[in-house]
C-alpha cells in the first residue's frame, strides 16, 4: 500500500450468496465491530435483489454499496439485466467488472469497456477485473494476457476519468480454490498493472490509481499481501460473507504503509 498516493480499498464481492434478510443480519453484525478509525475505504458488492436492504442497513455509516455486474446500456430489450441508472438510483456507490466469472460465461475485453465506460458516465466506481489462467501462467504469457486485458478494457477512458477507475488483479487459479498468489507474485502483476497505466496515461496516473488483488485474500493472508507497495487492497470472495473475518482484512489495512 501507498496511501500518500492513493487510496486502500477493501471491497466485499458476494457473487451468488445471501438474501435480503439475511443481509440486513449481516449489516447489523458488521456495524457492530467495524473499526472506528477511517484508514481505507470499504465497499461491499451484493446481489441485486440484496442492494436495497444493503443501502438501507449502511447508509450512517462509510461502507459504500455496490452492484457485481451491469449492463451497458441505458435501458432496453435486456430481460434480467440491470443498468447503471438502475444502479446509482438504489444507492450504489461501486461495481464490479470483467469478473473472471463472467468472462467465463462469454464477457469479452470489448464488453467490459463499454461496462466501463458506462459506469464512469453514471458516476460509478468501477472496480475492473482482470487476471489470468493456470495455463496462461504456465505458458509464460502473464504479462501479454494482463497487459491486452487493461489496454482494452481502459480503451477511450480519458486521463481524467482513469483516476475513478480500480482496477483488481485476480489471478483466476487462485479463486474459490484455497490456492493464493504469494505476496511476491501477486505484487509482481499489480506492479505490472501499474506500469501498463503509466504507459497508457502518465506517472501521476499510475501513482494515483488503486489496484486490488482478488485471488483469494482471506483474514489470515491478507497482512502480508497488503504490505506489498503496489497492492492498495483486496477484492475478497467468501471472507467478505463473515463479519468476523471481513474486519480482519479491514484490519489488517491499518499498518505502516510503503
Amino acid at each position: 500500500m501507498n496511501r500518500k498516493y492513493r487510496k486502500t480499498v477493501i471491497a466485499g464481492n458476494w457473487k451468488m450468496n445471501k438474501t435480503p434478510s439475511e443481509t440486513k443480519e449481516f449489516m447489523t453484525q458488521l456495524k457492530a465491530i467495524l473499526p472506528k478509525g477511517r484508514w481505507c475505504d470499504i465497499a461491499l458488492c451484493v446481489p441485486a435483489v440484496c442492494i436495497p436492504a444493503a443501502v438501507r442497513a449502511m447508509r450512517e455509516t462509510r461502507v459504500g454499496i455496490g452492484a457485481e455486474n451491469c449492463n451497458p446500456n441505458p435501458s432496453g430489450a435486456y430481460t434480467g439485466e440491470i443498468s447503471t441508472a438502475m444502479l446509482t438510483d438504489a444507492g450504489c456507490k461501486y461495481v464490479i467488472i470483467g469478473h473472471s466469472e463472467r468472462r467465463a460465461m462469454g464477457e469479452t475485453d470489448a464488453d467490459v469497456n463499454a461496462k466501463v465506460t458506462a459506469a464512469l458516465d453514471a458516476g460509478l466506481i468501477p472496480i475492473m477485473c482482470c487476471g489470468e489462467s493456470l495455463e496462461q501462467r504456465e505458458a509464460d504469457i502473464t504479462e501479454e494476457w494482463i497487459t491486452t486485458q487493461i489496454k482494452l478494457g481502459l480503451a477511450g477512458v480519458s486521463e481524467e476519468r482513469i483516476r475513478k477507475v480500480i482496477i483488481a488483479y485476480e489471478p483466476i487459479w487462485a479463486i474459490g480454490t484455497g490456492r493464493t498468489a504469494t505476496p511476491e507474485q501477486a505484487e509482481d502483476v499489480c506492479k505490472l498493472i501499474r506500469t501498463v497505466v503509466r504507459k497508457l496515461y502518465n506517472s501521476k496516473s499510475a501513482r494515483a490509481i488503486s489496484i486490488l488483488y482478488g485471488g483469494s485474500m482471506n483474514d489470515k493472508n491478507a497482512y502480508e499481501l497488503l504490505a506489498q507497495p503496489d497492492i492498495d487492497g483486496g477484492l475478497i470472495g467468501g471472507a467478505s460473507l463473515v463479519p468476523e473475518k471481513f474486519v480482519k482484512i479491514i484490519e489488517a489495512a491499518n499498518q505502516p504503509a510503503v
